[in-house]
């Protein structure tokens, strides 16, 4: 057969192993790991200086509600400036976060802290990097791979999560117990930092189409005119609720346990490694349901994780749920967020993963508000309860839409 002309489709781990992508992926990585260690050495030292689990929600929601605030202005931002600059912009406010706190506490060391204060402030400045340069780093994907390797490219950019996830905790629990957790905050602002000097070999984005300078009711007028991504962009802010159980409600678990904060780590890592295992069941998930439903599949994944956390007992036990869940969040969250960046036009790209960003970090401050509050005020087990139920109406409402949406159905005109 004669050739078209057109290089080949490459596979995954070509596209892996492209100096461009390959480089933006590593950055992301250790920048996923920076974030994830900070995240549980700050959890940890909130509890410990509190022993409260509504003050662990407070860190979550100061990391978090940036996210609400910022969302719609970066993600315009993105479809109307250089997202390599803004992402590594936000790179830079939240290892300023970090380093932030690393300072101060090698100065007074953590038990010289007056409260839990300055560790919901760090977390603040490190959710508003996020923020910053969250829909960016999605954004920027197209111009990194072919148009054709999009679907790749998207699965790929979500794998650092559940790598980090993996790592992240583990790392940020050994170097806080060995070298202490100024140490700790250190490193997680280096991580940063790495991301935004790997960044300098990406390339710079490529014009966007008329649709970039429109206002940003347009991406709201866009959303209410295609059900299916607001399907999907509903779906994605239940991924963020059913992931809230793993941090702010993980010192109240192992406590409940009778293992004081000692399981929180190890909960984290457990999380992650199933993260891990859900990227080996994407293929499953895609050849059974398709690349733009299985993440249906995913998300009912995450609910059964929730329950077995209800079901507890014995760190064994609660160590397989946590393991479940991580693996429902990798095949719920790809498979989801694949299918809105293939939906997507480009010139509203930058603003409909600012409305990711929204519905998956900015669902975190109010999960881990209302879920620490009634974990302390009536039970942990009526947190878990009220996550489950999020997630069994997700699934419901994913599902449904996947039904009815046809296998090659077309977005609306934005």
């Amino acid at each position: 057969m004669a050739s078209s002309g057109r290089p080949a489709r490459r596979s995954w781990w070509q596209v892996l192993l492209d100096p461009v992508f390959g480089l933006f992926f590593l950055g992301k990585l250790l920048s996923s790991v920076g974030q994830w260690a900070h995240n549980v050495v700050a959890v940890i030292l909130a509890y410990e200086l509190s022993g409260s689990a509504f003050a662990v929600g407070l860190v979550t929601v100061a990391q978090f509600v940036p996210q609400l605030v910022l969302a719609p202005w970066s993600g315009a931002a993105a479809d109307r400036g250089d997202r390599r600059a803004q992402l590594m912009v936000g790179r830079c406010i939240s290892a300023t976060g970090s380093a932030g706190l690393a300072v101060w506490t090698w100065a007074v060391g953590p038990e010289g802290l007056p409260g839990v204060a300055p560790v919901v402030a760090s977390a603040a400045l490190v959710g508003v990097g996020f923020a910053v340069g969250g829909p960016a780093m999605h954004a920027m994907l197209p111009s990194l791979v072919r148009r054709d390797e999009l679907d790749i490219a998207v699965t790929l950019n979500l794998l650092p999560l559940p790598l980090a996830r993996a790592t992240g905790p583990l790392v940020g629990a050994v170097v806080a117990t060995t070298l202490g957790v100024q140490t700790a905050f250190a490193v997680a602002a280096l991580c940063s930092v790495s991301f935004a000097l790997v960044l300098l070999r990406a390339p710079r984005t490529p014009p966007r189409d008329a649709r970039a300078r429109r206002p940003t009711r347009t991406v709201l007028r866009y959303v209410r005119r295609d059900v299916r991504t607001l399907v999907l962009l509903l779906g994605v802010a239940a991924i963020g609720v059913g992931t809230d159980p793993s941090t702010t409600l993980a010192p109240a678990i192992s406590a409940d346990l009778g293992h004081g904060t000692t399981l929180v780590g190890p909960f984290a890592t457990a999380f992650g490694i199933g993260a891990g295992i859900g990227f080996l069941l994407i293929p499953v998930a895609r050849r059974l349901s398709g690349l733009e439903r299985y993440g249906t599949t995913g998300v009912g994944l995450l609910a059964v994780g929730v329950a077995g956390l209800l079901v507890g007992g014995t760190p064994a036990v609660v160590l397989g749920a946590f393991v479940v869940c991580g693996a429902g969040l990798t095949v719920a969250l790809t498979g989801l967020s694949a299918a809105l960046q293939l939906r997507a036009p480009e010139g509203l790209r930058g603003r409909i993963m600012g409305l990711w960003s929204l519905a998956f970090l900015g669902s975190r401050p109010f999960a881990g508000a209302f879920n620490g509050a009634l974990a302390d005020a009536v039970s942990l087990q009526a947190a878990l309860d009220g996550v489950l139920l999020v997630l069994v109406a997700a699934t419901w409402l994913c599902a449904a839409s996947d039904r009815r949406s046809a296998p090659r159905a077309r977005p609306p005109r934005g």
